[in-house]
């Protein structure tokens, strides 16, 4: 570790959002207020005020605008940024697809909050996952340190000539995004460097004009379509390198795409995302002490998806336990399809993995419920029992949604 002063803040997820990106020097930012969201831009707004950031701030009128001004601004060359949440995302999805397809790096946070109806402000990750398509490199962090982390490597990754996509930092709304926890500030300096200068593949220059979103023949959009898989597949060897590199200079490293807690012995998996991984690691502490051999895979990056780490850590493991805190209607968790579909590419022949629905609408997790459903679970398993694949957890019962 290089950083030589060590800055320390009680911040908020919000907050540690909006340092991120002031020490990214982003130079435009756009968005449109929404709970819980709104205190990124509020201090980003400070920020400039206060002439700490050099950054116009551009003031609109819906989330649908808040992109399209995020996006016309970085096709211009700036470093632009925006954030939003759960019906706001879902008003700017359109844009979504622009930004990706065009290939123009681009920062946003996504605070995320469950979709009505009914109404609620608590956070699933129901509006995240519904960007899954969209051709977004998808990041999610666990405490208000890792998602000031992930912010500073999202722009370096983002502007890299190999990716060139856009990058989307997720965070719970309220869990971390109003929540204030110690976190420790980059140098300022160091940051700059780490990022490095504004990089894209193009700029939009008037003395040189060029179109943008011109109608192609098939083969020619299906073969921008392929570029932007290839693209997605280099993130796998570049987000680990970024996240090396940030190692060495400011003393934390996550891994890459997974973070892995005690996988190495593990004969059992649960796999996270986002805060509640803090409570599943405390489960995965307990149960150690009793005994039982457990590791927990936390998922960083949902897109691309993680595939060697899951092939890696969860295709030995006699059982797992894979945990979405959104549901594909109809269907199963996001994760869940991710890792059977990882698995299954390594061998059609794989041990048990559960899908538990949970936390949807806001609804707590704790330490106590990640431990009684590993205990429930492993009471079937040592049964021979291998039904319940699919149960949404509520209230402490396990509704059986399994598709046998």
């Amino acid at each position: 570790m290089s950083s030589k002063n060590i800055n320390k803040k009680v911040l908020s997820g919000n907050h540690s959002v909006a340092y991120g990106v002031k020490l990214s020097k982003a130079s435009v930012i756009s968005a449109y207020p929404i709970t819980p969201q709104t205190a990124i831009i509020e201090k980003l707004s400070e920020f400039v005020e206060r002439g700490e950031l050099k950054a116009r701030i551009i003031k609109v009128e819906s989330e649908h605008s808040a992109l399209a001004a995020t996006f016309g601004a970085a096709l211009g060359g700036a470093r632009a940024f925006t954030a939003t949440s759960s019906h706001g995302l879902l008003y700017m999805h359109e844009w979504l697809h622009w930004v990706s397809r065009s290939r123009i790096p681009v920062v946003m946070a996504i605070v995320t909050r469950t979709i009505g109806l009914p109404w609620n402000i608590w956070p699933d990750h129901s509006d995240y996952m519904d960007q899954r398509d969209t051709g977004w490199i998808m990041t999610f962090g666990m405490d208000n340190q890792e998602v000031l982390d992930l912010t500073l490597q999202a722009f370096k990754l983002s502007e890299d000539p190999d990716i060139y996509l856009p990058v989307i930092v997720g965070l719970e709304g309220f869990v971390l995004g109003g929540t204030y926890m110690p976190v420790i500030l980059p140098d300022e300096r160091e940051a700059e460097d780490f990022v490095g200068e504004r990089a894209q593949p193009y700029t939009i220059d008037p003395k040189n004009p060029i179109a943008i979103g011109n109608m192609t023949l098939p083969e020619g959009t299906e073969e921008m379509f392929m570029d932007m898989q290839k693209s997605m597949m280099n993130v796998y060897k570049k987000a680990k390198e970024i996240d090396s590199e940030y190692g060495k200079i400011f003393g934390r490293s996550y891994g890459g795409l997974t973070a892995c807690y005690k996988c190495e012995d593990a004969k059992y998996m649960m796999v996270t995302m986002g805060a509640w991984s803090g409570d599943a690691i405390e489960a995965v502490n307990v149960l150690r002490s009793e005994g039982y051999p457990v590791g927990l895979l936390r998922v960083r990056y949902f897109r691309p998806m993680p595939t060697e780490d899951y092939k890696k850590y969860l295709f030995n493991s006699k059982m797992t336990i894979v945990f979405d805190r959104s549901i594909s209607y109809g269907s199963t968790g996001s994760i869940y399809q991710d890792v059977i579909s990882s698995l299954h590419l390594a061998s059609s022949k794989i041990n048990v993995v559960h899908n538990v629905i949970a936390g949807i609408g806001g609804v707590d997790m704790t330490l106590k419920d990640f431990y009684e459903i590993f205990r429930s679970f492993l009471k079937q398993y040592e049964s021979g029992d291998e039904s319940n694949k699919v149960v949404w957890y509520h209230k402490g019962v396990m509704n059986n949604f399994s598709f046998e």
